[in-house]
């Protein structure tokens, strides 16, 4: 009788765990990027009563004989499919179709090259703060290649030379030799050399030689329009009318999804189950592309989940019926006194 109340009590505690995981479903079924859960049991210990026996002395072989003592959790796993795509319209709403996410970080600095451990996402509602960075609501720099420049520059041509430093201006897209990308540093480098500036009206425009540098993308506030490619690539047209580029977002990938850990706020870290990420450009190395202008639904499917829930439900009020029996078996034995 023991035994029975033990696996009863097991089995409720299961149960909860996976009423758990489908209330969280539920809840996040709005929730940009948000990727479902799923509780795996697996039987627990088996009291062995007879074991197993070979044929012998014209008799056939036996089975072993063994009870089962409940349940245990074997995983709460995290389902990494594709969530279906919600068009918004709003150029700054990115999605990934296929394989990879964003990579967000804090940064004390985000003019300098970015060092510190970055989180990721499949959450692509972005914003620009009052500096330019593209950041998410959450206020982490959204990380790619970007430009950087030092020079003087008269945006009118009426004389004023201003210094600038640590400013993220930018080239021509041509300017930018997409083979000199370099991934396999860290942090990863862009070998193609720098890139003039020029200012096309005859204004002076002096700020020259853009270093094309690893960390948060900014875009010069005086942008009159931008538009972001299926690869990633920002560009914008400048005061000047002139297009321009503003930096191309880098995706990471990695072995093992399922590895990541959830840290909150739609983020993953990576883990020593999930392997090092693979970065690269959307479109490369097995990477998704995106869709700028839409975001990723949560996969969770309302339907399967309150069929999981009906489930639950019945099998914890199963395992309290078993501990109520086994309760009334052992009273009948206490009667048998009286």
């Amino acid at each position: 009788m023991l035994r029975s109340m033990y696996s009863g009590i097991g089995g409720m505690k299961n149960f909860q765990v996976k009423l758990d995981v489908i209330g969280n479903n539920i809840a996040n079924v709005n929730t940009y990027g948000f990727k479902k859960g799923r509780v795996i049991f697996q039987d627990l210990f088996n009291q062995t009563i007879s074991g197993a026996s070979a044929p012998s002395q014209g008799r056939g072989g036996t089975n072993p004989r063994q009870v089962g003592l409940g349940s245990q959790l074997a995983a709460i796993d995290t389902i990494h499919t594709q969530g279906s795509l919600q068009t918004t319209g709003r150029i700054l709403d990115l999605s990934i179709s296929g394989d990879g996410f964003f990579q967000v970080a804090e940064s004390n600095n985000p003019a300098s090259p970015f060092t510190t451990q970055p989180f990721f996402t499949r959450a692509g509602n972005f914003y620009l703060d009052k500096d330019g960075y593209l950041v998410t609501s959450e206020g982490y720099y959204v990380v790619g290649f970007a430009a950087y420049a030092q020079g003087n520059y008269d945006p009118d041509g009426g004389g004023a030379i201003q210094q600038i430093n640590n400013v993220t201006l930018s080239p021509m897209p041509s300017d930018i030799d997409p083979n000199k990308f370099n991934f396999t540093t860290n942090p990863p480098t862009y070998t193609g050399g720098t890139a003039n500036i020029s200012n096309p009206t005859g204004a002076t425009f002096s700020v020259a030689n853009a270093n094309v540098q690893y960390k948060p993308i900014k875009i010069p506030t005086d942008a009159k329009s931008m538009s972001i490619g299926q690869d990633g690539t920002i560009t914008y047209v400048d005061q000047f009318g002139t297009l321009r580029w503003a930096g191309q977002l880098v995706l990471a990938k990695f072995a093992n999804n399922g590895g990541l850990e959830k840290a909150g706020a739609n983020l993953y870290k990576d883990t020593p189950n999930s392997g090092a990420p693979t970065l690269n450009f959307a479109g490369a190395s097995g990477l998704g592309t995106i869709q700028s202008g839409a975001l990723e639904m949560s996969n969770v499917d309302l339907a399967e989940e309150f069929t999981e829930m009906i489930v639950a439900q019945r099998g914890f009020q199963a395992n309290t019926r078993i501990i109520t029996t086994s309760d009334e078996i052992l009273q009948e034995l206490v009667n048998l006194k009286k």
